[in-house]
């Protein structure tokens, strides 16, 4: 076996093709809300339509994809996705559709409403890794520091693609190819049987229903998710805010790619070390390496008002987003029963995107409110939040060792 980890990862025979699948499948999640609001705000003219159109979409994703999740772990990845991706991808062309021919509003929150479907790959492609390294903590930890990095690439190069095809082509070409690059990812990823987790048939009547907010330290975790959203939703509005005040508005993509490249270098870095120390603790130390770094940017505008320093400043405050993000995915693995992994791992997707968007409304309010610089406390007090969540995490799950006294033994009655 090759010494580079990662090279070891892909040396597992069919790991290669279902990572291919997986990238072309997941490009597209960071392509249909720009690609949406550029195409719902041209025709229409109105940018509050076209975000409320993607905030229903959000909140029936939150809805639906556990739902999904279950099916997939209960019936097979293949069984499930391919089904579910086609189901979003009418919803995606009805949507367009609908905003070509000049359907009422409606139709655009029904449309874009069925897109909630969608699998989550990323899931799914933990899920293959865990199953397929089981019992090996090592190569888990750098599966899971790799799939970060390509949700941070992904997530990095999707908003750039789709406005690229949106406003060269025309404004439809960002939702079509997504489309297309989704159908043909999910069924390259299917295709590949040989490493797919097997299904988890339910064995009971209960079997299967609790709940996971009910495992322990699940809560605590997820919440910690919700507020680690919030850092990248609100990052994202003030960073455009604040280029827009500068007079670079353009310019502020490429500044928020600054942060996502330096997430995606750190967690490949990190993936290729052995961690030391229990998970509970590099997770407390990740969140709050997070919650100090965090505070650069603030630093950063309020000092210098430089759009040049702001952009080191993210790309260093960036560094510590993906460890902490690769160790709450791995504590979610572990926290979640047998045979719902992609269940557990999709309940933490949720709540990033869940945060993302409180994030991007409270940044929104401090900037209108307090400014472009004091927005910037935002994403500090939301770091912040996530490091009190991961404390709070610790303690539920930690079981201090119980002083036993050693029996003594009792005096017999006999004379």
């Amino acid at each position: 076996m090759p010494r580079n980890p990662y090279a070891r990862l892909f040396a597992i025979p069919g790991a290669t093709a279902f990572t291919v699948g997986n990238l072309i499948a997941r490009l597209p999640m960071g392509m249909f809300s720009v690609s949406a609001v550029i195409m719902i705000s041209g025709a229409r003219g109105s940018y509050a339509l076209a975000g409320a159109v993607t905030a229903t979409g959000l909140a029936a994703t939150a809805v639906v994809a556990p739902w999904t999740a279950r099916l997939v772990d209960r019936h097979g990845q293949a069984r499930v996705a391919v089904p579910a991706t086609v189901v979003a991808a009418f919803g995606s062309l009805s949507l367009l559709l609908c905003v070509r021919y000049g359907a009422p509003d409606w139709t655009l929150f029904a449309s874009y409403a069925a897109t909630a479907t969608t699998p989550n790959t990323g899931g799914m492609s933990r899920a293959r890794w865990a199953h397929l390294l089981k019992g090996d903590a090592q190569a888990v930890h750098t599966a899971n520091s790799f799939e970060q990095a390509a949700d941070e690439l992904c997530f990095m190069l999707g908003p750039v693609l789709a406005a690229f095809l949106c406003g060269s082509l025309f404004p439809q070409a960002g939702t079509l190819v997504g489309l297309v690059l989704l159908l043909t990812g999910v069924l390259v990823f299917a295709a590949q049987r040989a490493t797919e987790p097997p299904p988890q048939a339910r064995t009971g009547p209960s079997a299967g229903t609790e709940s996971l907010l009910r495992a322990r330290g699940m809560p605590a975790l997820l919440a910690g998710f919700l507020a680690t959203g919030a850092v990248f939703g609100s990052l994202e509005v003030v960073t455009i805010a604040f280029a827009d005040a500068q007079g670079h508005k353009a310019a502020a993509g490429a500044v928020l790619a600054l942060q996502a490249a330096g997430s995606c270098a750190a967690g490949l870095v990190y993936g290729a070390v052995r961690p030391r120390g229990s998970l509970g603790r590099r997770h407390l130390l990740c969140a709050a390496a997070m919650a100090v770094l965090m505070t650069l940017p603030l630093l950063a505008v309020t000092v210098t008002g430089s759009l040049i320093a702001l952009s080191g400043a993210l790309l260093v405050a960036g560094m510590a987003t993906a460890p902490t993000m690769v160790t709450a995915m791995t504590l979610v693995q572990l926290r979640t029963p047998e045979g719902r992994s992609n269940e557990g791992m999709t309940l933490a997707v949720t709540g990033l995107l869940g945060g993302i968007a409180c994030g991007a409304a409270g940044g929104g309010w401090a900037v209108e409110r307090l400014g472009t610089a004091a927005g910037y406390g935002v994403p500090v007090a939301a770091a912040c939040c996530a490091l009190l969540l991961s404390s709070a995490q610790a303690c539920a799950t930690s079981t201090p060792a119980r002083r036993r006294r050693p029996a003594r033994p009792r005096a017999s009655n006999a004379a």
